[in-house]
């Protein structure tokens, strides 16, 4: 019983929150209400930060000999956070304040994307909803602190011009691509795959355990899995780039002249 109170007063008191939060930034729109936006969001801040100590009434029996420990080191992660907040605010130039702003948040990203490692390689994530939001969290958290810290750097003056290469817009989307790819894989190996095929993805690491055991019945992830992945990826290149032309299949089949066109007997129709 007391337990469900704990949970009940925390779920309040982050509703409360949440709503102070939004207030608070509404407020922040402009310049007349700030001041008054920046106080009603920090005591929202402070109101959460409170709430989470509620969590010592309802901890397992086996981490309860840890809280002294965790609690110290939340009560000095505040102290020392709110210090340098505190001291870098008063002295910080009203010139400089964008700048601060940039590493405040990036700050906030960054806690985010911890949380979400923490939660991903402790293995405390469990179900597709869960998993997708740490993901997203963890996706999000970094954007957010490379863009801030890159934000701090171009305000400062350190960055003074853009840095481009040729195919950096190709580059930042295989990028993107492969985070998703991973994302998808850490969900999928975790909620299907990994609980038939035991969390190998090496074919030759279960096909011999598997032949000798005389039980075939989860070889078929490793025939399914690469198919699968050979049409996704066929698809991504038909969005990406459209329908395959004559003179791409040619390429694709080494049947160019040297001079990098179609032999005369074939000659594309759709340029």
């Amino acid at each position: 019983m007391f337990t469900f109170v704990t949970q009940l007063v925390i779920g309040i008191v982050d509703l409360a929150a949440a709503f102070l939060f939004l207030y608070g930034l509404k407020r922040m729109s402009s310049p007349v209400t700030a001041p008054s936006g920046i106080f009603v969001a920090g005591i929202g801040m402070l109101v959460a930060i409170l709430a989470s100590f509620l969590y010592i009434f309802s901890v397992d029996a086996a981490a309860k000999s840890f809280l002294p420990m965790n609690i110290g080191l939340a009560l000095i992660a505040l102290v020392l956070g709110g210090g340098v907040a505190w001291w870098s605010g008063r002295k910080v130039a009203m010139t400089a304040m964008p700048q601060m702003v940039a590493l405040y948040n990036g700050m906030g990203g960054g806690a985010a994307g911890a949380i979400a490692a923490v939660e991903l390689f402790g293995g405390k994530a469990q179900g597709m909803t869960a998993l997708a939001v740490t993901l997203i969290g963890a996706l999000i958290g970094a954007v957010s602190l490379s863009g801030s810290l890159i934000a701090w750097a171009k305000l400062d003056g350190i960055i003074k011009k853009p840095l481009r290469v040729m195919g950096q817009q190709a580059f930042n989307g295989c990028v993107m691509l492969a985070t998703l790819a991973v994302g998808g894989y850490i969900s999928l190996a975790g909620l299907w795959a990994a609980p038939i095929s035991g969390a190998s993805m090496n074919p030759a690491r279960s096909f011999a355990p598997d032949l000798i055991r005389g039980d075939m019945s989860t070889t078929w992830i490793y025939v399914v899995g690469p198919v699968l992945g050979a049409i996704i990826a066929v698809g991504f290149e038909w969005i990406l780039k459209g329908k395959p032309t004559a003179a791409g299949t040619l390429a694709a089949r080494g049947d160019l002249d040297r001079g990098g066109t179609c032999p005369s007997s074939v000659q594309p129709s759709d340029k």
